[in-house]
């Protein structure tokens, strides 16, 4: 087996098991076992846990952004300098996804548990290195987001962000329950790529919504309300 075989039976062993069992819940040995190696080959080819998590998100994110780039400057290209639609934006960055997760022979939905389990879990080494590694590419699309939306407050925006990723992470990363659920009780199927474009109009149009109106009126001031 060369080396390049091994890494990449340890990365894929280690994609799997930390996506089903979690970061912390997953021993080298598991990974080891399954990708039918020594632990010695781990700690050759990674140095650390810690090491092999990074890795695994390495082996998504860097195809993933230099692909994105590419179709971000090709964006850019055809807007003319104009204002980019947020709907471009979000079929850019899933399409991209999906494109990415086969080229490396991976599921989407994997990665998108993965993504989850990066926020969820205690990792802030994980956290620090994405911002590290990938900060260029994060930065221009949070950017072009910023854009469609510039009335809206930093905090306001920093919740639609995370609203976005959870409509995306838990559709994409649940997709086959979700679409067992449908044949069963609709006897229909989508494919994820056309719930991708059913998805993408409806966060685009949360993003680009006027800021939200939030009461002024204190919370004390509601409670007495309610009692009198």
């Amino acid at each position: 087996m060369s080396q390049n075989d091994t890494v990449e039976r340890i990365l894929h062993a280690a994609t799997i098991l930390f996506a089903e069992r979690g970061f912390a819940e997953t021993s080298l040995r598991t990974i080891t076992g399954m990708a039918g190696v020594n632990l010695a080959a781990v700690n050759y080819h990674f140095g650390s846990k810690k090491e092999l998590i990074q890795a695994v998100f390495y082996r998504f994110l860097s195809p993933y952004c230099r692909e994105l780039d590419v179709k971000l400057d090709a964006l850019a290209q055809r807007s003319d300098g104009g204002e980019t639609e947020a709907e471009e934006v979000l079929h850019c960055m899933l399409k991209t996804l999906l494109e990415t997760t086969e080229e490396i022979h991976e599921d989407p939905q994997i990665f998108m548990r993965l993504l989850t389990l990066a926020y969820t879990q205690s990792q802030d080494h994980l956290r620090h290195y994405l911002r590290a590694t990938f900060s260029k590419t994060h930065a221009r699309t949070i950017n072009l987001v910023r854009n469609v939306c510039p009335d809206v407050d930093a905090v306001e925006f920093y919740w639609r962000i995370y609203f976005m990723l959870g409509a995306g992470v838990f559709t994409l990363s649940s997709f086959d329950s979700i679409r067992a659920i449908l044949n069963a009780d609709y006897k229909q199927d989508t494919d994820m790529l056309t719930a991708i474009d059913m998805m993408v109009p409806p966060i685009a149009r949360m993003l680009t919504s006027p800021k939200a109106i939030v009461s002024a009126q204190p919370l004390t001031d509601l409670t007495h309300a309610k009692e009198e």
